[in-house]
């Protein structure tokens, strides 16, 4: 196994250890290629990291191996990257900030698989600038996940609001309200309970807002528990630590109407031919945000 090299990325240059080592031993995909991964797909990714807290989910020996949940940066990490120092239960915490290629680089060569990041930015981090709804289906039909996200959207349109959507990367798909910032987390989070729960009563057979396990029957749970301070998402483009490497990806709303749409059809192997093809859903999202003033008067009234 070679014992390092050095990786150059702009302006930036830094040594990736163990480059040959597996994080996706089945896959072939090693430590080196996931540098390069994060490298290549940077200009596409980063409006969606620039200025948000990142959580770091390292695993050191692969995907098979030890999940580490990092928020603090290291001493060790280079002073080229920023830190941002903000306030958690009890004290202060120090998280990284991603705001060009080499930091996303080199995360990738600390073994971060997937940066998870804040719904909100540093400048006003109790004000968040997106909503998310986590649509994740109770079993392994990813089909219950799309339903949900084209009713959500249809009842989000009544609202007036914007809805994007992409897979997690996992089982489920994301569908995110881009904001203003006007309102902070206490009013967004009750916003998006608001929301589901109006869904939930609109398909009481297919979906539910009950947090318990034991008392959703089988039903999809309209998950709104990121909406909360210092809570985190994977955001565009991340890989994420499963089988084949799948990259939560930006949907146009039509690929979700099509039911051969499947939760992991984009891989660090494939992404690339779309996004060199110049297909970004979302490169518009932040263009589109919205306050929830009228939305909150729209929803009160349905």
């Amino acid at each position: 196994m070679t014992a390092a090299v050095e990786v150059r990325v702009g302006r930036r240059a830094f040594r990736v250890t163990n480059p040959d080592k597996p994080l996706f031993p089945d896959d072939g995909i090693t430590k080196a290629d996931l540098v390069e991964y994060y490298r290549r797909v940077a200009g596409w990714m980063l409006p969606h990291l620039r200025d948000r807290p990142v959580s770091m989910e390292r695993f050191p020996d692969g995907i098979g191996g030890e999940r580490i949940m990092q928020k603090t940066a290291p001493d060790y990490f280079p002073d080229w990257i920023p830190r941002v120092r903000v306030a958690k239960q009890g004290g202060t915490v120090e998280h990284p900030l991603c705001r060009d290629a080499a930091t996303l680089a080199y995360l990738a060569s600390q073994a971060c698989i997937t940066p998870h990041v804040w719904l909100s930015r540093v400048d006003r981090p109790d004000h968040p600038d997106q909503m998310i709804f986590d649509l994740d289906p109770p079993g392994e039909s990813f089909d219950d996940a799309r339903v949900a996200a084209l009713w959500l959207r249809s009842l989000l349109d009544e609202l007036d609001l914007p809805s994007f959507v992409k897979t997690t990367g996992g089982r489920g798909l994301h569908v995110l309200v881009p904001l203003d910032r006007r309102a902070d987390f206490d009013i967004v989070r009750q916003f998006a309970r608001d929301v589901a729960a109006v869904l939930a009563g609109r398909h009481p057979d297919r979906l539910t807002v009950e947090q318990r396990k034991d008392k959703r029957q089988g039903r999809l749970y309209v998950d709104t528990m990121r909406n909360a301070y210092a809570q985190t998402a994977a955001p565009a483009y991340a890989v994420r630590a499963r089988p084949g490497a799948p990259v939560a990806t930006p949907l146009a709303w039509d690929e979700v109407e099509d039911a051969s749409l499947t939760p992991r059809r984009f891989t660090v192997r494939t992404i690339f031919d779309r996004l060199d093809g110049g297909d970004d859903p979302w490169r518009d999202l932040r263009r589109r945000s919205r306050s929830l003033t009228s939305a909150r008067a729209r929803l009160a009234s349905l």
